[in-house]
């Protein structure tokens, strides 16, 4: 059974581990659920009292470039678990694991340009905790949940589906899209990528509630 935490007392439990080993803490969650901003807080308030001790990968620097999904008809479909480069991502994780002594450079989605950013984070080789974040990084399904062995401890975010719809329709107006192209997008792509984080994620071995401001 899952535990229920704050982010707070997430923090403290990862301070209160002495351990020198590198350790990877998965922080998975629906799209809107907060990932991005809930890593970097644990990684801001970590490093406040262990300078360098916590960094991020993100997930979704592993998207598959426009060019690659427009070839496999799948653009329209971007963000969902088949548009992610599972392999490469999994290869990071084990790189990171390996704890080589070694500054690793690792990818950065850029949302601005829907383009992931190769090198766009430096991870340096004193980082202990490493903050990997996204989606589906508890998914129950065939590669996805071969990642776990790569965890050593597990983080859902815990908003309900209503919470999450009216936070993805406030991002894509911001983008300036009509009506009905938000739609599209909603019911195309985001609502059935939410439910399938909802009803298909293995229990994770912390619960924490969402922030207010997604990422």
């Amino acid at each position: 059974m899952s535990e229920h935490l704050t982010v707070s007392s997430l923090v403290e439990r990862v301070l209160a581990e002495q351990s020198a080993s590198r350790r990877i803490i998965a922080i998975a969650g629906a799209p809107g659920s907060g990932k991005s901003t809930t890593a970097e807080t644990l990684k801001e308030r970590i490093n406040a009292v262990r300078p360098g001790h916590a960094d991020i990968l993100p997930m979704d620097g592993y998207h598959f470039d426009d060019m690659v999904l427009n070839a496999r008809g799948d653009r329209a479909r971007k963000g969902s678990p088949h548009t992610f480069d599972l392999d490469g991502f999994r290869a990071m994780l084990q790189r990171l694991r390996a704890d080589d002594g070694r500054d690793i450079a690792v990818p950065v989605f850029d949302r601005s340009i829907e383009i992931a950013r190769a090198g766009g984070r430096i991870v340096p080789a004193s980082a202990r905790i490493i903050l990997a974040e996204g989606n589906y990084l508890l998914l129950d399904q065939p590669g996805w949940r071969d990642l776990g062995p790569l965890f050593d401890l597990t983080v859902m975010l815990d908003v309900t589906e209503d919470i999450l719809v009216e936070r993805l329709l406030e991002r894509w107006a911001g983008f300036d899209y009509d009506e009905a192209a938000i739609v599209t997008k909603m019911e195309g792509n985001d609502l059935p990528n939410v439910r399938l984080v909802l009803a298909n994620s293995r229990p994770a071995d912390i619960m924490i509630s969402s922030p207010e401001t997604p990422a």
